[in-house]
């Protein structure tokens, strides 16, 4: 086991969350505890799949299980039973804070000037409404 692999109490809870093969035929030549542990290598380091190290299996390999599971769901469902059992454990606390340092307006939002339908020097196209007064109000009751 490399550093940064699951240990056997991690794989413990994670194994019965995975989707079991149904599939007849050739047993596979690597196990999914590898091809997971060749994942989160990949995504810990940044490094390309091509330069995953041989221990974890062919790139391709380990890529096409991260793929399917990418595209039907499975990391997503797996990702949420386990925040379902942590959050029964009483391991999440769900606050939230937002920095406004980081929330950003766009450009157009911090009153710049719009080019071509901003003409100070035209003329309003309609004029202004007559002024309403008390004694108007009183003639019309």
């Amino acid at each position: 086991m490399a550093r940064g692999d699951l240990t056997d109490a991690q794989w413990a809870a994670l194994e019965p969350l995975l989707p079991r093969g149904i599939k007849a035929g050739r047993p596979p030549l690597h196990t999914k505890r590898q091809l997971i542990n060749g994942i989160r290598f990949r995504t810990r380091t940044g490094i390309p799949w091509r330069d995953l190290p041989e221990r974890y299996g062919p790139w391709e390999t380990v890529y096409g299980l991260f793929r399917r599971w990418q595209r039907d769901g499975t990391w997503h469902r797996i990702l949420e039973q386990l925040q379902a059992r942590a959050d029964t454990k009483g391991l999440i606390t769900w606050d939230i804070s937002v920095d406004s340092t980081i929330v950003r307006a766009h450009q157009q939002a911090a009153g710049a000037r719009k080019r071509g339908t901003c003409r100070s020097s035209r003329p309003a196209a309609s004029s202004p409404s007559p002024t309403t007064t008390v004694s108007d109000v009183r003639a019309v009751d």
